[in-house]
């Protein structure tokens, strides 16, 4: 008679995820940090246009003109200027560039009549790019 053998069932293999997804993670983190992306721009072949001789440069004009509004009539790029001047020169500037952003000051004692007319003359000259402060 085989005597058959006692197995003696203990723990079981167990296999622990928690360090393999450690090193998972370790791998991953390597990868990503040692990952060089190469610059696509760099490689591509661009060759500019020559500028054109004959073409005038264009004339910069500010992009920011400061208005100030006082009791007795409006400042504009340091210079005292009646409406008519006023208007004119946003008449001319408005000719150049629709979007020529503007400051308007006005003092504490400033008639509200003077904001009125400077927002008048901006609005038919479609500047629109306003901010309007007091001192």
């Amino acid at each position: 008679m085989a005597r058959e053998r006692s197995r003696t069932r203990g723990d079981e293999a167990k296999l622990e995820m928690t360090p393999m997804i450690d090193v998972v993670f370790q791998l991953l983190i390597f990868f990503i940090v040692t990952l060089k992306q190469e610059d696509i721009l760099s490689h591509l072949d661009i060759s500019r246009p020559a500028p054109d001789p004959d073409q005038r440069p264009i004339e910069k004009i500010e992009d920011l003109l400061t208005i100030t509004v006082y009791r007795k009539g409006f400042v504009m790029d340091g210079r005292k200027v009646n409406v008519d001047i006023l208007d004119q020169r946003l008449t001319k500037l408005a000719s150049f560039s629709k979007s020529l952003s503007i400051v308007i000051k006005c003092t504490g004692d400033s008639p509200h009549q003077h904001l009125v007319e400077l927002l008048d003359i901006c609005a038919k000259n479609q500047l629109t790019n306003l901010s309007v402060f007091s001192m």
